[in-house]
C-alpha cells in the first residue's frame, strides 16, 4: 500500500474544511431536520453523504480525465445539475407558506434517494476531489489505496451529515424554526436557487 496514514490525515482535514462551506446539501438537510426532525432527516443526510462521496469515487476512476478530454460533458452536467437545484428551490419556495407536514407521513422528496440525487446534481465536487487527490496522493495508486481513500471520504461525509442532521433537529432549534418557518424556508430556497443558477451561468 503506497498511501500513508499522514496522507490520509491531510486528506481528512482538507475535506473537513471544504465540507463546512454552505452548499445545497448543508442547506437542504438543515431545513429537513428543522421541519421533520432527526428520524426523517437522517436518511436524507445519508443519501447526501453517499452522493458527495461518489464524486470522490468517480474522480478516483478517472471522471475528471473525461471532463478534460470532452469539456462539453462537464458543461452538460453543470446545466442539468443547476436546473435540478433551481427546481428544488422553486418547490421549497412555493411550499414555504404551507403548514408543517406530518413527519410520520410526508416524504417531500427528502428520503435517502432524494439526498443522493441532490448531491449528484452538482459535478463541481468531482473537480475538487480530483485536485485534492492529485495534490496529496501519488499519481499511480493501486486498487487497495483507492478503496482506502474512498472509504475515508465516505466516513467523513457520513459523519458530517449525520452530525448536522442531529444538531439541527435539537428541540431549541426546531422551536425557532416553527416560529419563522416562512422566512427560513424562503431564505433556504433562495440560497439553493442561487447556487443552481451560479452552476448554470459560471464557466
Amino acid at each position: 500500500m503506497i498511501v500513508t496514514v499522514e496522507q490520509l490525515a491531510l486528506f481528512v482535514s482538507t475535506l473537513a474544511v471544504a465540507i463546512l462551506s454552505p452548499g445545497p446539501g448543508v442547506i437542504a438537510v438543515s431545513q429537513s431536520a428543522f421541519s421533520m426532525g432527526r428520524r426523517r432527516a437522517l436518511p436524507y443526510g445519508w443519501g447526501l453523504a453517499l452522493g458527495a462521496s461518489l464524486w470522490c469515487l468517480f474522480s478516483l476512476l478517472g471522471l475528471t480525465v473525461l471532463f478534460r478530454i470532452l469539456p462539453w460533458t462537464f458543461v452538460v452536467l453543470k446545466v442539468l445539475g443547476g436546473a435540478y437545484l433551481v427546481w428544488i428551490a422553486w418547490k421549497m419556495w412555493r411550499g414555504a407558506p404551507d403548514p408543517l407536514p406530518d413527519p410520520a407521513e410526508s416524504r417531500r422528496g427528502t428520503g435517502f434517494l432524494g439526498g443522493l440525487i441532490l448531491n449528484l446534481s452538482n459535478p463541481k465536487p468531482a473537480l475538487f476531489y480530483s485536485a485534492v487527490l492529485l495534490s496529496i496522493f501519488p499519481a499511480q495508486i493501486g486498487a487497495s489505496d483507492k478503496a482506502a481513500i474512498y472509504a475515508t471520504a465516505l466516513t467523513v461525509e457520513m459523519s458530517f451529515y449525520t452530525g448536522l442532521a442531529c444538531l439541527m433537529a435539537l428541540p431549541l432549534l426546531r422551536r425557532r424554526y416553527y416560529a419563522a418557518k416562512l422566512w427560513i424556508d424562503r431564505v433556504a430556497a433562495a440560497l439553493i436557487g442561487a447556487l443552481g443558477l451560479s452552476l448554470i451561468l459560471r464557466h
